[in-house]
């Protein structure tokens, strides 16, 4: 149902790890995802732990679906003294190829617990359906 834009998104994320650099809004980093069928739904849940609601951006044009999310510092006191900081700050960014067989125009958006969750239906056109087989009597009988 989607296809993987950026074969090299997993290189980044580890040299991401390896090197502390978080991501900028010119190169922003992965945010890890699971994608499933549920029923009639197309399901997408990113990790976004710490993320501000208000801070998230979904935006999908024809079948590219884009989700951005900027992690930004917590406001400390001027008498705080960091000792040790590993969650990653900075912007994520996820972009996936849809297929035309997903109803973009239905797509629903939910946030909880640092997980976003997209639901997309599969397009009444891309459902399986019957089709009547119709006999000679449903055809009109030209006479000459």
């Amino acid at each position: 149902m989607l296809m993987r834009t950026d074969p090299f998104r997993e290189l980044d994320r580890l040299a991401q790890q390896l090197t502390g650099v978080t991501g900028t809004w010119s190169r922003p980093s992965a945010m890890p995802m699971d994608a499933y069928r549920e029923g009639e739904d197309y399901v997408i849940a990113l990790d976004l732990p710490g993320v501000a609601k208000d801070a998230i951006d979904i935006d999908v044009e024809r079948n590219m679906l884009t989700v951005r999310a900027e992690r930004r510092p917590a406001a400390k006191a001027d008498d705080v003294q960091m000792e040790l900081s590993e969650r990653p700050l900075g912007v994520f960014s996820r972009q996936l190829v849809l297929a035309d067989t997903l109803d973009t125009e239905r797509i629903t958006a939910d946030y909880e617990a640092g997980v976003l969750t997209l639901r997309i239906p599969i397009a009444e056109r891309a459902k399986p359906r019957k089709i009547a087989i119709g006999g000679e009597s449903d055809h009109k009988q030209i006479s000459g």
